[in-house]
């Protein structure tokens, strides 16, 4: 009975994948079929740099996701919190859509409800409802891509939030419906 289980589960996961897949442009779709996903993170608050796979053989890799949840933690509450697999994916196809691998520096991941608020209170730009705080945002930039590119990069993703914040020298990406702004 176990074994029906999981591979009802494997079955439900790969049918989930394929209708997102779908609904992504063709140049995406090529790089979320590829065997091994693999991002290199790099926290500019902590310091911490990490690379791990994430997902293999059609599975988010429980070990590589925990590796990136550390290091997207609110380092001011030093507080972890699950992040979106879905974020990562977008990680990994915006990486592909640029011909880039390497570092990615993260600017913020998740935020504790205590920080949050008190990023609001010292800036009109952070939502009272924050992504960052149920873990599917990212604000990050990635060296030696000029930020416009990386902005016109995820918006051709045409997946999640877009936020573009030129004068922070960073790119907000989360997993919410599709949207932009400046």
């Amino acid at each position: 009975m176990q074994q029906q289980g999981v591979s009802r589960r494997r079955f439900l996961m790969g049918a989930g994948g394929l209708g997102v897949a779908a609904m992504l442009p063709l140049s995406a779709q090529a790089s979320l079929s590829a065997p091994v996903r693999k991002l290199s993170l790099h926290n500019l608050h902590t310091g911490e740099q990490v690379t791990a796979n994430f997902w293999e053989e059609g599975r988010y890799l429980k070990e590589g996701l925990n590796t990136f949840n550390h290091v997207m933690r609110d380092f001011r509450q030093n507080e972890e919190h699950d992040i979106d697999p879905k974020l990562f994916d977008q990680l990994f196809l915006l990486q592909h859509r640029l011909g880039k691998a390497g570092e990615i520096q993260i600017i913020s991941g998740y935020r504790s409800p205590t920080t949050n608020a008190m990023l609001r209170r010292k800036s009109s730009g952070v939502a009272k409802k924050s992504y960052h705080m149920k873990g599917q945002a990212i604000d990050l930039r990635l060296p030696n891509v000029p930020l416009s590119q990386l902005r016109k990069a995820a918006l051709d993703l045409k997946v999640g939030g877009v936020g573009y914040y030129p004068s922070s020298n960073f790119v907000h990406l989360d997993t919410g419906p599709v949207r932009s702004w400046v």
